[in-house]
């Protein structure tokens, strides 16, 4: 459906067409009656959904067609356009916006009205009427960035694919960008199951002042050398060795360091921190944030919307937005709880001046609004309020202080390390220790110190000599590298450049609805299908499925937005390469699981290979359909 006011008529008024009905409503609250909002519903145009849509004859230009459904959106369209005075299209401030911003306006041409692009990054009045004030053509430059990423996404789609068809089995299909975060899950599993674990011993000790006061320590080094203990003869060994010993404070050393707040909220970033604080996965994660985006209502305030726009890869912050969070931390913690004003910035995968996550008004406290707001809106509400409002504070100040305690002749160094905080800054934010733990692991601090902190005595001093109360033997095995999470992953490819802020969500459950990937207690498990795929496509495209050359894919997108390269030089270096390859691997791939097949023993030419079905695989022979010889596999059904 349009906007809820769509029946009414635009004559002698401005047009406003946006993408949702939702964000119709808020912004039409903030309009006078000389406006009419319409909302597309999303795309109208897109390529064909049964074929691939670009001339290869013709410079790979793209054929568009109105999206099924879609043809009274555009009638309505039409109508309204042709009645109104002029037009303005107020879609998302992204290159996907951009390209709907196109779509729409070539839809309206005929109506022969001024058409003006208009946008803004949060909904509220003043976004709204600044950017009504402040029109601007269509960026076609960002137009042709859209469309070579849909472009290079349906080269993949529609000429590797069937490539899958014919090698494993029809109805698979590869992407640009997801087939290469399903390596990386693949590659992490191989790592996992070829890891052998390594034994070690760590001994701990609690060490007791005269005055009674009890601390605990770690054995950090033996003989001047990093504690080594692989078995437990050799733990005992240095136990016994310990016990024989007086021990006494070596050193005592103090500094205070400065542990800087963390940026505001990317989308990579806010992902990340909804997925480990609040237990959401990347899709949910968007999905309420469009809601908090778009706009909420707020009693007589009416539908508001609560944050800036969630697809971005910007840390910047407005200059008004910092303003006012220094005057709400002036007022609610005191002037020394003023950051310094570190500017955010925009790294070279930004795609544009867009500011980071944050409250369109830090004065709308995540208390005030929670009775506006369902339990998931209100959680990740206040975690971008949060982390926003931190982000504008002052360092914390740390003191940190490290005990060393050694016998007469320091052949063993244990070690104890405390921490206080002298001045809390930005951690005043944050109450609930699962907060602190987690802002604690992603601040940035002048020195990290990975010890295990401990309450130090009152009164210490260097050449006091303490009683060894307690030591304790711990074995322990070294452990493989973690699977990936959702929040892994995405920080995974975020930090290789690869995929786009409006693409995270969508990379993980792309792989789920291809049965490639399984998430089992919130790890990602490649199944046997989707290790099979990513085996095929890596050895047969070793170039395109690769983190380096999807990285410099994405940084072409963005360059062709700049106006630095061109459409059909960009589709060119692509699909030319991948069609040599095609034609070699056409009829010859490569597939390592092949690698070292038996001789067919009943027609004894062909060769016994991996044959797949969507139930799973089995052994035939390559002569087939000369030879139907089949022979099962243990494990022959797609699994974790």
């Amino acid at each position: 459906m349009a906007s809820s006011s769509s029946t009414q008529s635009a004559k002698n008024k401005t047009l406003i067409v946006v993408e949702s009905p939702s964000k119709a409503k808020t912004i039409n609250k903030y309009l006078g009656n000389d406006f009419k909002v319409f909302a597309s519903v999303g795309h109208i145009k897109d390529l064909p959904k049964k074929e691939i849509g670009l001339d290869f004859d013709n410079h790979y230009e793209p054929r568009y067609e109105v999206i099924a459904g879609k043809e009274k959106v555009v009638k309505q369209l039409k109508k309204l356009a042709a009645e109104a005075r002029d037009i303005m299209i107020a879609t998302d401030p992204d290159r996907e916006g951009e390209a709907i911003a196109w779509h729409i306006a070539n839809e309206v041409e005929g109506a022969r009205k001024p058409v003006q692009r208009i946008l803004f990054n949060e909904i509220t009045k003043h976004a709204v009427q600044d950017a009504i004030l402040h029109p601007r053509q269509i960026d076609y430059r960002l137009v042709r960035s859209q469309q070579t990423r849909q472009g290079l996404d349906k080269i993949v789609g529609y000429k590797i694919s069937p490539f899958l068809w014919n090698v494993v089995y029809r109805g698979l299909s590869a992407g640009r960008v997801q087939s290469v975060a399903l390596r990386l899950i693949c590659e992490r599993e191989a790592e996992i199951e070829k890891f052998e674990p390594r034994e070690y011993w760590t001994l701990f000790a609690d060490f007791t002042t005269d005055s009674g006061e009890t601390f605990s320590t770690k054995l950090v080094k033996i003989n001047g050398q990093d504690v080594d203990i692989t078995n437990e003869k050799d733990a005992a060994a240095t136990a016994a060795n310990i016990l024989a010993r007086l021990y006494g404070v070596t050193d005592i050393s103090s500094r205070v360091q400065q542990r800087k707040p963390p940026s505001a909220f990317t989308t990579s970033l806010l992902q990340q921190a909804a997925s480990n604080q609040l237990g959401f996965g990347s899709k949910k994660t968007m999905r309420v944030a469009q809601q908090l985006y778009e706009g909420i209502e707020l009693g007589p305030e009416g539908a508001t919307g609560l944050i800036t726009y969630m697809r971005t890869d910007s840390t910047r912050i407005s200059t008004e937005a910092a303003g006012q969070a220094e005057s709400f931390i002036s007022q609610h913690y005191g002037a020394d709880y003023c950051g310094s004003g570190q500017k955010g910035k925009n790294d070279k995968k930004t795609q544009d001046a867009h500011e980071a996550v944050r409250p369109t008004s830090v004065f709308r406290t995540p208390q005030a609004m929670k009775s506006y707001l369902s339990a998931d809106q209100y959680k990740l509400y206040e975690l971008i309020w949060k982390r926003f409002l931190a982000s504008r504070m002052a360092p914390a100040k740390i003191e940190q202080t490290r005990v060393d305690v050694s016998d007469h002749d320091r052949q063993f160094l244990f070690r104890a390390n405390s921490s206080k905080v002298l001045f809390a800054g930005f951690l005043s934010v944050y109450s609930d220790q699962k907060e602190l733990d987690y802002e604690a692991r992603t601040s940035t601090r002048d020195d990290e110190d990975r010890e295990q902190v401990v309450q130090l005595p009152k009164e210490l001093a260097v050449n006091q000599q303490l009683n060894l109360d307690r030591l304790d033997k711990k074995q322990s095995f070294t452990r493989p590298p973690a699977r990936y999470t959702e929040a892994t992953l995405v920080k995974e490819l975020d930090n290789y450049g690869i995929g786009r802020p409006s693409t995270y969500a969508a990379i993980f459950s792309t792989l789920q609805d291809r049965r490639y990937v399984e998430l089992q207690k919130r790890r990602i498990f490649p199944t046997e299908l989707g290790r099979d795929v990513s085996t095929i496509l890596v050895a047969n495209f070793p170039e395109l499925f690769n983190v380096t050359f999807t990285a410099k894919m994405e940084n072409e997108l963005d360059r062709v937005a700049a106006g630095k390269d061109e459409y059909e030089e960009v589709l060119d270096s692509f699909y030319k390469p991948l069609e040599m390859t095609l034609s070699e691997r056409k009829n010859d791939p490569f597939l390592p699981q092949n690698k070292g097949a038996e001789t067919c023993d009943k027609c004894g030419k062909g060769r016994m290979v991996v044959k797949w079905t969507a139930s799973g695989k089995f052994l035939g022979c390559s002569e087939y359909p000369k030879c139907k010889n089949i022979k099962p596999l243990s494990s022959s059904k797609p699994k974790v």
